[in-house]
């Protein structure tokens, strides 16, 4: 179908250690379940409600599969994009099953660590997840800027 679009932006918190396989490619690929959450009032009770939705991640892409590996555990705060993929698979007891997932592929697809990750080399994770704190710069007139535009 020309012009449609498969894509998932999904923020979240990793609910289970990540689980790196190699396939018989010798490809490397990572999958985990996503938590998301959804919060409201109940109107009629005034109670606080929540709804926890799981979705499985699987990704393909090598450099993400990485980042994976490494950083991401149990509890960790992600921004996903990708898109779903529903394959077909049979169970021990030859039953087929139907399993949804959210694919990061070769080609496509966004991961960004919003908070959590794993410790590297000593560094502590919250400045692994955290970006770099901004410097001031100082503040120019356009007199100083000049008039060799570089386009």
């Amino acid at each position: 179908m020309a012009g449609s679009i498969n894509k998932v932006i999904l923020v979240g918190n990793v609910g289970q250690e990540p689980q790196a396989r190699t396939m018989q490619n010798g490809q490397k690929v990572v999958s985990f379940s996503l938590a998301t959450s959804d919060r409201w009032r109940d109107r009629q009770s005034g109670e606080q409600k929540e709804q926890t939705e799981w979705h499985r991640i699987v990704i393909f892409n090598p450099n993400l599969v990485d980042v994976a590996e490494r950083m991401l555990q149990k509890g960790t705060k992600l921004y996903l994009e990708g898109s779903l993929r529903t394959r077909k698979w049979q169970n021990q007891q030859g039953i087929d099953v139907f399993t949804t997932e959210v694919v990061l592929n070769q080609f496509a697809g966004q991961m960004v660590i919003l908070s959590g990750a794993k410790p590297i080399d000593g560094a502590s994770s919250e400045y692994v997840a955290s970006p770099a704190p901004s410097t001031p710069q100082p503040e120019m007139s356009v007199a100083e800027i000049g008039d060799d535009i570089p386009f």
